[in-house]
Parts: structure tokens; C-alpha cells; sequence
């Protein structure tokens, strides 16, 4: 009994202002932006607050990239405030990186997160939340915390705003394209025939990790990784990296990611080790490389999304391998990851129906996949990134493409 006195006379929010305030990562101007924009959406949508709770969603406007780790995170904000809600475990941290004030719940009593919503919220009746990650335990305690409250979706909002980059976020990406060809260039130099893919993969993961410091030396440095696979394991565009060792006339996927303060780039290759082993191997990677160029041609302002999905199926179809393709043409980029987020109405798929427009990035990448037993067998696919411009797109992608360039060890 008075063990548990003791526990109930802990604190149940707290404040830790550890160290100095970390150099921002983006503008004082460009978080205001960002925030007037979430402000903007609020009042469109008529709402006293906002509780940002995804990952994604949490860095974009506060500029603080948290690791959940079974713990729940969050970012109020209010048309005068926002505040982060970070958990005691992660110290001081949260409040250095976060544009804006922060509060600390503790692990004393259960459920210290929603009190520091509550004490927040102070009455709030509309509230602003992401339904696409609120789960139903969530919502349910959200519900008990805030009395009375209305919870209204801002998630498809914020994604809307977040699909057309500033010039700042456009710096970002552009100089998360270039690590991804230097981690490319690594993958290069470590692929020989008895290298398992794990260590192809580290090589070039330890080339963009040194690049990124370099490039932004106040920067965190978390998530970036590289797959790297050959054989059966490029049938599918996210298998992990295994201990698979590489065997002359694979076919190789080469996959860079660079992730810059939460923001994910990416270079993807096909690659074979030594050389092509059947012609039926070399026309499915040509035929994939002719739907990627004319992939990178139509992108430009004013396309719609499923205009360039329905124009590159053409191809596949006239060489009757459209049965192969596995998923879309493309997709946005900015705050996200294989963890987190994804602006979905900013893919290259037939049900999008939005209009490109200067500011957006999309990645264009065709991939097929031939299964075992089939002439050509393998998964081919090609990525560049590109910027839309006021007249066109600008691919600021430089890794050659092709099998004139990626026969490796020839």
C-alpha cells in the first residue's frame, strides 16, 4: 500500500528543457508555412484544435521525427500554439527538436498520454485528428479524455497540402537523389560473384550515412538502408536483404534510400552479375526500360495521375507482358518511409485521378515480375525521381539505366 502511495504521487506530466535547442533542420519561415497551412485547414473544416498523432504528420509540422516503440506521440495544435507530446523515455530530445513548446507524460500511471491531451484540449468540442492512424482504442480514449468532443478527419487535409513541396523541401529531395546515386555507386563496387547481398547492402548504406553527415552535419541520422537482391528474391520490390550470395547471370535489384530528417529518396536498378543469361532476360529488361522512358517524357503539369498509368499499360500490352506488372508507376515523396506515411492520392495508378502541378515529385518506376519457371524469370524494375516544373519535369535522377550501363563485371 504505500509503494503504491508513493507511485500515485509521481508526476503525470512533466517538462524536460535538456541542453540548448537543436539547430533547426528547415526555416523558422518554413515551419510557419507549414503551420498556416494546418491553420488554414482547420478553420475550413471548423475545428478548435488538432491532435496529429502519425509520424509523418508530426515531422512535417513540428520538425520532430519520433520512435514510437509502443509508446503514442503526438503534436497539438491550436490556432495560437502547437506542442508536442513526447513520452519520459526520450529525455529531452523532443523538446530540442520540436518547433514549438513540448510536454513529457510518464510511464507512472497508465494512460499519462490522454491527460496531456485532456490538459491540452481544455474543452475543446471539435477536434482535428488523423483517421487513418487512429486506432479504435485510440478513439476510445480520446473520447473518455476530451467529454463530448467530435473528432473530425484532417488527415486527407494535411496530405493534400504535404503533395506540393516548397523550394526548401525540394533542396531536400534533390540532395536525397544525388546520396542515392553515390549508395548506387556503392552497390556497384561491392556486387561480385560470392558477395551475399548483406554486405553489397552495408557498403552502400555506410557511402549515403557518411554523405547525409557531411551534407547536414545538424542533422539525425536514422533509417537510411539499402536492399539489395538477386535471383528469386527480386520478385518482390520490398524483400529484405538477405545472406544470399550472388551467382554469375543473376539478375540484381538495386535499392538506395536515403532518408534526410524523415525525408525518403530513392534510386532503383535492374542489374545483372557478369552477364545477361537469355535473350528472353535482355527484351523484358528493354521492354521494362521503354515504358520507363516514356514514363519519364509524360510527366509534366496539367497530366492526370491514371492518364500516365493507362498510356504505359499500352506498352506492357503490346508486348503482352501487362499480366507481369505488380503495382503502380510511381508515387509522391517527402515525409515518409517503409515505416510511415504515403500521400496516396499521389500515385501513378488508374483510380487517380489528380492533376500534376508544379511543386509535386513522383517517382516513375515500372516493374514487372516473370515468376520461376518462366523464360525471363526475375523482377525488372527502374525509379528516377522527378520535380514538376512550371513546363515540364526536371529528373534528378542520375544513376544510368539500361543494360548498356548495368551489366556489372562484364
Amino acid at each position: 500500500m504505500e509503494a503504491a502511495a508513493r507511485l500515485a504521487e509521481r508526476p503525470q506530466l512533466i517538462h524536460i528543457e535538456n541542453g540548448e535547442r537543436a539547430t533547426p533542420f528547415f526555416s523558422d519561415a518554413e515551419m510557419d508555412r507549414r503551420l498556416a497551412g494546418l491553420r488554414a485547414a482547420m478553420a475550413e473544416l471548423d475545428v478548435e484544435a488538432v491532435l496529429l498523432t502519425s509520424i509523418h504528420n508530426i515531422n512535417y509540422h513540428a520538425d520532430f521525427l519520433y520512435c514510437t516503440f509502443g509508446r503514442r506521440y503526438g503534436l497539438f495544435v491550436t490556432p495560437e500554439r502547437q506542442t508536442s507530446i513526447s513520452a519520459n523515455i526520450d529525455g529531452g530530445q523532443p523538446w530540442r527538436r520540436t518547433y514549438g513548446e513540448n510536454v513529457v507524460y510518464t510511464d507512472w500511471q497508465r494512460d499519462n498520454y490522454f491527460r496531456a491531451v485532456a490538459e491540452l484540449a481544455n474543452g475543446t468540442r471539435r477536434l482535428g485528428v488523423e483517421f487513418d492512424h487512429l486506432t479504435l482504442e485510440g478513439r476510445a480514449k480520446l473520447e473518455v479524455a476530451v467529454p463530448g468532443v467530435e473528432l473530425v478527419d484532417i488527415g486527407p487535409a494535411t496530405m493534400r497540402r504535404r503533395m506540393v513541396k516548397s523550394a526548401e523541401e525540394i533542396d531536400v529531395i534533390r540532395n536525397g537523389a544525388r546520396v542515392a546515386d553515390i549508395g548506387g555507386a556503392a552497390c556497384l563496387e561491392a556486387a561480385a560473384e560470392g558477395v551475399p547481398e548483406h554486405q553489397v547492402a552495408q557498403h552502400a548504406t555506410h557511402a549515403m550515412v557518411d554523405e547525409i553527415a557531411r551534407t547536414y552535419p545538424h542533422a539525425e541520422l536514422m533509417d537510411t538502408w539499402t536492399w539489395f537482391q538477386s535471383g528469386i528474391n527480386t520478385d518482390g520490390a520490398h524483400n529484405p536483404v538477405t545472406s544470399r550470395r550472388l551467382r554469375a547471370g543473376d539478375i540484381l535489384s538495386l535499392n538506395c534510400f536515403p532518408m534526410i530528417q524523415g525525408y525518403y529518396t530513392a534510386l532503383e536498378r535492374t542489374l545483372f552479375l557478369g552477364h545477361v543469361p537469355t535473350p528472353r532476360h535482355l527484351q523484358l529488361w528493354e521492354i521494362n526500360c521503354e515504358v520507363h522512358r516514356r514514363g519519364l517524357a509524360l510527366v509534366r503539369p496539367g497530366v492526370r495521375c491514371c492518364d500516365i498509368a493507362a498510356e504505359l499499360n499500352e506498352i506492357y500490352a503490346a508486348y503482352d507482358v501487362l499480366q507481369y506488372r505488380t503495382f503502380g508507376y510511381g508515387h509522391s515523396f517527402g515525409v515518409l518511409c517503409h515505416y510511415y506515411g504515403r500521400e496516396a492520392g499521389l500515385e501513378l495508378r488508374e483510380d487517380i485521378e489528380t492533376v500534376l502541378e508544379p511543386g509535386m515529385v513522383v517517382s516513375i518506376e515500372p516493374m514487372i515480375m516473370l515468376p520461376e519457371g518462366v523464360p525471363g524469370a526475375g523482377g525488372y524494375r527502374e525509379h528516377d525521381i522527378l520535380v514538376v516544373t512550371d513546363d515540364g519535369a526536371d529528373d534528378i535522377t542520375g544513376f544510368p539505366f539500361g543494360p548498356e550501363h548495368n551489366v556489372v563485371g562484364a
